[in-house]
């Protein structure tokens, strides 16, 4: 039997690219994105294989309404993939006020509330998986992009223990932590704090990679898009997966750092034991 998917963000970037594969493996696809138009022509070519609809992951109401339209229609969910986000890069003191709460919501506060939201559902049915799309920069920091690094944490964290909780339920949660994409990510869609003085050699330098094709993505977002599928059928995914050999070397390097520096401060760690 077809698997009944909902996909965020599912108009541009690797969302766009997974709902056509998940269509031409012949499942069934629940398509929002904030624009859903921009989705019609693989509704004429698809027809009823895909719910196309409206969805701001931000929007509590709205995505109420996603989750009672796709299930009186379809009855069930088997696959929610939290795809939708952007990215945003500067100091982390030249951030607005607005430009820090819209990367909460985006990328941490609405991933976590529509797993919320499915998860009655799939507790129902003793079944389902969740793969929520983090980023390696959920497992390591990168300059110029402490806002969205933090939030990518969060949903790692949170992908993290939701799959203990679930585990009996059965329903598997899986963190997709990506290197570079081959998408707009780090291009047309990446937004950027105001310059602020005495970061030339850090964030600045950073903000030109991104501005002037500095930033060479590895992966390519077909390749991604069916690693996704194949997690979404694997008896026993990883609770973390690390995609690219981008990521791999950042991660491999800021693994190193950071078991060094914890063996070099365990005496202190040790230290704060209570006398017995």
């Amino acid at each position: 039997m077809e698997k009944v998917w909902f996909i965020t963000g599912s108009s541009s970037g690797l969302g766009r690219h997974l709902t056509e594969a998940v269509l031409q493996q012949g499942d069934i696809v629940v398509a929002t994105a904030r624009n859903p138009d921009k989705n019609q022509d693989l509704k004429s070519k698809y027809g009823d294989q895909i719910l196309s609809l409206a969805l701001d992951v931000t929007n509590r109401q709205q995505m109420e309404q996603v989750i009672k339209e796709l299930i009186e229609r379809l009855g069930r969910i088997d696959v929610l993939v939290n795809n939708a986000g952007f990215g945003i890069t500067g100091a982390a003191e030249a951030f607005s006020q607005e430009q820090v709460r819209s990367q909460y919501e985006a990328n941490l506060l609405g991933p976590v509330e529509l797993c919320r939201a499915v998860l009655p559902y799939m507790r129902a049915q003793r079944s389902g998986r969740i793969l929520n799309i983090s980023s390696i920069g959920g497992r390591i920091t990168s300059i110029g992009l402490s806002i969205y690094q933090s939030a990518k944490f969060g949903l790692s964290g949170f992908s993290e223990a939701l799959a203990k909780e679930v585990a009996p339920l059965g329903i598997k949660v899986t963190a997709i932590e990506p290197g570079g994409i081959q998408t707009n990510w780090g291009g047309s869609s990446m937004r950027f704090a105001a310059a602020v003085e005495g970061y030339e050699s850090t964030v600045d330098t950073r903000v030109e990679a991104f501005k002037n094709g500095g930033f060479v993505p590895k992966s390519d977002p077909v390749k991604v898009a069916q690693v996704i599928i194949d997690m979404a059928e694997n008896p026993e995914p990883p609770v973390h997966l690390v995609l690219g050999s981008d990521a791999v070397a950042v991660f491999n390097q800021e693994n190193a750092a950071r078991e060094a520096e914890y063996k070099q401060w365990l005496s202190v760690t040790l230290s704060t034991d209570a006398e017995s």
